[in-house]
């Protein structure tokens, strides 16, 4: 792993696809997203295992990075490009040693800059803070200013993942905030036009060297 491939557009997956779940994310990436997580929280490991074998594939097919949320253990057994954390996820010394010094870590910060620190002092490749618009997929999520990240494009030596409630309309001011990456849920996997709406978040991304 590169610092320069953790830019541009993030699209993280819904459990609620279902069967559009491989589609989706094969539009995205057509559209041009650039790093793919898969966010499942159910129980059903079996399946789990299946569906982000079948996106490390796509992913490898199209150059881009996979990771898996919250699971080191299957972002492991899936061969995973790396694993983003939460609060409540295993910590990332853990992570690091299931994965090898080779993954991708990254720490969700919430609106957090003393959290980020910690996640940097711990190696982390990258920080995430948001949500930086009203969530339809975590309502209650605190929200992270854009000024956060221009304080923390200040200190903090990683990229910067902006993710809640980002759409094509809205993505421009995160993007000039100096957020690096563009984490998005359902303003991709669940829009009428998958690849379209990745078109447009991509080259907003692009156009402000994300």
């Amino acid at each position: 792993m590169v610092t320069a491939d953790l830019r541009g557009l993030y699209v993280l997956t819904d459990e609620r696809l279902g069967d559009r779940l491989e589609p989706a994310v094969a539009a995205a990436l057509a559209g041009g997203a650039r790093l793919v997580q898969y966010r499942d929280k159910s129980g059903d490991s079996a399946r789990r295992l299946r569906e982000a074998r079948a996106l490390r594939r796509l992913t490898r097919a199209y150059g881009a990075l996979f990771l898996v949320n919250d699971d080191p253990a299957l972002a492991a057994e899936a061969e995973a490009d790396g694993v983003h954390l939460g609060r409540d996820d295993p910590g990332l010394g853990r992570a690091r040693r299931l994965m090898g010094p080779e993954a991708v870590i990254g720490v969700s910060c919430y609106a957090s800059l003393d959290r980020a620190r910690a996640a940097v002092r711990a190696g982390a490749d990258y920080v995430a803070f948001g949500s930086v618009y009203p969530s339809p997929t975590k309502p209650g999520a605190v929200y992270a200013p854009l000024s956060l990240f221009r304080e923390a494009r200040r200190e903090i030596g990683r990229p910067l993942c902006a993710i809640g409630g980002i759409t094509p309309d809205n993505a421009a001011p995160v993007a000039a905030a100096g957020a690096d990456m563009l984490a998005v849920i359902s303003s991709v996997v669940f829009a009428p036009d998958p690849g379209e709406a990745a078109r447009r978040l991509a080259a907003i991304a692009a156009s402000a060297d994300c």
